[in-house]
């Protein structure tokens, strides 16, 4: 099989700087096996239940070669040892099954067939002919060893020491489990697929991405097919997708895009729409937050569905916070007064840093700013939520950049620069978030994705410290936390003899089973609802409960980055004009006058009207 290839350019336009290829090799090592610097990297979230099994393989040896009378569980060996196969990614056949029992064979196989038939071992053909089998553990199965697993857990803790707290023991006893808030874990497709060459997917080479590279040999159990993942950096994924659509035949089954993508994409011809290939309510549409779902839409058609929502949040150190007796910040003036507090560069301490690299790094952040300020990029009409973006692909838009509330947010980033590190105008992305999790900013907007950089490194001051809200609002305007974050969907110039395996596997990619399974192995991104809800998932990380609140509340808005074609024109020019008056050269009122008036001829090139 052969291996992804992951590209390490991490901003979004351009080649990376040497420190911005440095930012994201730290977060590669994060998320990796072996985290650089002695760092702890997150358990498996196979471990604990690998660790079970092992557990009582071993104390079912010690019992039988103890005692003489005591005679092996052919069902409890069985059962451990399809468990294993299925959670290390290995084929499980009856053969193998039977040769784990540790009784004759004819036992073995009635005991095998028994468990057949009372629904705990699933048979999947092997082969066309339909003679050979695999087997895999059935969802009532893998529900009873899930609570079987912590229970085992719970009573050894108990038993031989490092008593828990009565709300532990609740959960552990199954009381958390058996809430029917826990999903359960992933399951194996009835009828494998069988592509040519297998799955192939495009997806950009982000945590979330990474992690589904490391579970790749356990999702091609569930779907019975290989998988051959590529991901690049967000600029040469969207390079590669406009490319494939240009292929008589596309090179993917499935595609990742960003969702400010999501017009252009259409208009262009690249995405299939999902309503005429799937049943749409197969992907339980109201589990998603609304916010993720709707920017996966264009012209009020669903053409991707949403992999991860990754908003851009503020991040703060609850500790530093509470030493100096301040509350978290509720608004833009709180926050540039909380920025003042902490900021000491004499001593190697900044108040905040945020994306003000040139370019695109800069230009998402002025949109989200302007937002922030109850400003929208385009003249989009009002509504309860913020602003209307059901009707973007009718095209009747236009830029709003020169404006009263843009000059606020103008103002504001000034503002921003008196309490930043001295290399903010080359800070994007990752980069924000390396000074953040060493301790040297106090605050730092970035986006969910970039969490494992301080959650998953015990060494970092912010582990287990920090606290995520929205983006505080200036005057007048409400709380926003701008969505971002990935979308999957089927090239339009797939092959029709590859569409069913595509529509599967897109299902199985972006159900709540996965998204649960990304979460426990270190992604801090999650588009549903029932995830995060999830006890399990709300152990890994207070983000899942904060974002859940932020999106009840309707704070988890897409119209601060509008999906049209026009955005990327738009972020890039306003990613240059502003980082010009960030640097002195022009004054606020300049650089948007100067944005406006190269936004309004990008339009009229394009044609928008």
């Amino acid at each position: 099989m052969s291996k992804s290839k992951i590209s390490k350019t991490d901003s979004p336009a351009g080649a990376p700087t040497g420190n911005q290829q440095r930012a994201q090799d730290d977060l590669m090592n994060v998320m990796s096996t072996q985290g650089t610097h002695g760092r702890l990297v997150p358990p498996q979230a196979n471990a604990d239940l690998l660790q079970s099994i092992t557990f009582l393989e071993k104390f079912g040896d010690e019992l039988e070669g103890t005692i003489e009378l005591v005679a092996p569980s052919p069902i409890i060996r069985m059962a451990l040892h399809l468990i294993r196969g299925y959670l290390e990614g290995r084929v499980v056949t009856a053969s193998s099954m039977i040769g784990a029992s540790h009784v004759p064979y004819a036992t073995a196989n009635r005991r095998m067939k028994e468990m057949i038939e009372a629904g705990l071992v699933e048979q999947r053909p092997r082969t066309r002919t339909g003679k050979s089998f695999s087997l895999h553990p059935s969802p009532q199965l893998l529900e009873q060893w899930v609570q079987l697993s912590d229970r085992v857990r719970r009573l050894a803790e108990t038993q031989f020491g490092g008593g828990q707290s009565p709300e532990n023991q609740d959960y552990y006893f199954g009381g958390s489990y058996l809430d029917a808030r826990s999903i359960p874990p992933l399951q194996v497709l009835q009828e494998q697929l069988n592509p040519s060459g297998g799955v192939r997917v495009l997806v950009h080479g982000d945590p979330t991405f990474m992690v589904m590279e490391t579970l790749k040999r356990q999702f091609e159990q569930v779907i019975g097919s290989r998988i051959h993942q590529r991901a690049f950096s967000i600029d040469r994924l969207r390079e590669e997708a406009i490319r494939n659509a240009e292929r008589n035949a596309s090179r993917y089954d499935i595609i990742a895009i960003d969702l400010p993508w999501v017009g252009e994409f259409v208009e262009r011809g690249i995405l299939m729409p999902l309503d005429e290939v799937i049943d749409i309510a197969r992907l339980d549409p109201a589990d998603f937050h609304t916010a993720g779902w709707k920017a996966a839409h264009w012209g009020g058609r669903p053409f991707c569905v949403p992999a991860q929502t990754t908003p851009e949040l503020l991040f703060y150190r609850k500790d530093l916070f509470a030493e100096a007796g301040l509350t978290p910040p509720a608004s833009t003036d709180q926050l540039l007064d909380a920025a003042r507090h902490f900021h000491d560069p004499k001593r190697g301490r900044y108040g905040i840093a945020w994306n003000a690299a040139r370019g695109t790094a800069l230009g998402h952040t002025v949109l989200m700013t302007m937002a922030d300020f109850g400003q929208p990029v385009l003249d989009l009409p009002e509504n309860a939520g913020g602003f209307d973006t059901d009707r973007l692909s009718e095209g009747r838009y236009r830029p709003t950049i020169d404006t009263e509330r843009g000059l606020m947010a103008a103002e504001y980033l000034l503002e921003l620069l008196d309490y930043s590190p001295p290399d903010i105008l080359s800070m994007s992305w990752y980069e924000r978030v390396r000074p953040y999790a060493a301790g040297k900013v106090a605050i730092a907007y970035g986006y969910t994705l970039l969490a494992p950089y301080f959650e998953l490194d015990e060494t970092s001051p912010a582990c287990g410290q920090t606290g995520y809200l929205p983006h505080p609002p200036g005057p007048g305007a409400s709380p926003v936390a701008p969505v971002g974050g990935y979308a999957m969907g089927i090239p339009a110039n797939l092959p029709p003899e590859r569409l069913h395996a595509a529509v599967e596997a897109l299902i199985v990619f972006t159900s709540p089973q996965a998204q649960k399974l990304y979460i426990q192995n270190g992604s801090r991104t999650n588009p549903r609802y029932s995830v995060g809800a999830d006890p399990d998932v709300r152990r890994t990380s207070e983000i899942f409960g904060a974002v859940d609140d932020m999106s009840w509340r309707d704070e988890l808005q897409f119209w601060p980055r509008p999906p049209v074609p026009e955005i990327g024109g738009i972020i890039q020019i306003c990613g240059e004009e502003f980082h010009d008056m960030l640097r002195g050269t022009i004054p606020p009122r300049e650089a948007l006058q100067r944005a406006q008036s190269r936004a309004d001829a990008l339009f009229e090139t394009q044609g928008s009207t």
